[in-house]
């Protein structure tokens, strides 16, 4: 049986090689549910962790469909990902219909050369399951990180039976999504499946002494799956007139 944890740290890296888990997902900013970490985190963490590196390949929060120059910039990121020593990397496209984006896949498939590719929970927000498991597995992905198309995994443990008996032994089923540790032998059991994937976190206080907690360093609030915050063509160009009448 395998353990998997998502990190989104160095810290919480070290925690994993202490505890004996078997392979890490590295991301950044798990808040956004894990983007790509910089290249920097990846060679520390090679350093650091004895098991297998699962490498994050999502440039952005929000939705999956991806705009070719995204595609670009996450193929340079796999490539990355490969020279930097991670053992696999962790990607999902979709089109706005809710089905699997084929053409940024095999771009990004390209890119691999080869190199494991695991589909993450975009899998979850898929329009057809079961349809799109049977694409992923042609297309040779080495697993899928799933809830069961369910906000947390214990609410779909009978679809992700059903998804680990479809998917045979052509790809593994990894159950991820809201998982407790006092409820993983309750998912194997159930499922079936042979690696579970969770965060296992708790809160940690900073060591700063001195706080100015009125001053965020970023938003209080984190949008929706469904909506971004993305630089605006005609505020930019309203600073830019200000700025030039100052």
């Amino acid at each position: 049986m395998l353990l998997e944890i998502c990190v989104d740290s160095l810290d919480s890296v070290i925690a994993c090689a202490a505890a004996g888990a078997d392979r890490i997902e590295l991301c950044a900013s798990l808040t956004e549910g894990g983007l790509s970490p910089s290249a920097g985190v990846l060679s520390q963490a090679r350093a650091l962790f004895p098991g297998e590196i699962a490498f994050m390949i999502r440039p952005r929060g929000g939705d999956f469909v991806y705009r070719p120059h995204e595609i670009l910039a996450m193929a340079a990121d796999i490539e990355l990902a490969r020279d930097l020593g991670a053992d696999a990397v962790v990607f999902g496209c979709l089109s706005p219909d809710g089905s699997l984006d084929l053409p940024a896949i095999e771009t990004l498939l390209d890119a691999c050369d080869g190199f494991p590719a695991v589909f993450h929970r975009a899998f979850d927000v898929c329009n057809d399951l079961p349809a799109a498991l049977e694409i992923l597995a042609e297309f040779g992905f080495e697993r899928i990180l799933t809830s069961g198309g369910a906000p947390s995994v214990i609410d779909a443990l009978d679809p992700i039976a059903a998804l680990v008996q479809q998917a045979a032994d052509r790809l593994d089923i990894l159950p991820g999504g809201g998982i407790k540790a006092a409820q993983v032998a309750e998912i194997v059991r159930r499922t079936g499946v042979n690696q579970i994937h969770l965060s296992a976190r708790s809160l940690q206080e900073s060591p700063m002494t001195f706080r100015r907690p009125e001053i965020p360093m970023g938003a209080d609030s984190v949008p929706g799956e469904y909506e971004r915050r993305i630089a605006d063509i005609g505020l930019i160009t309203a600073a830019r007139e200000a700025l030039g009448a100052a």
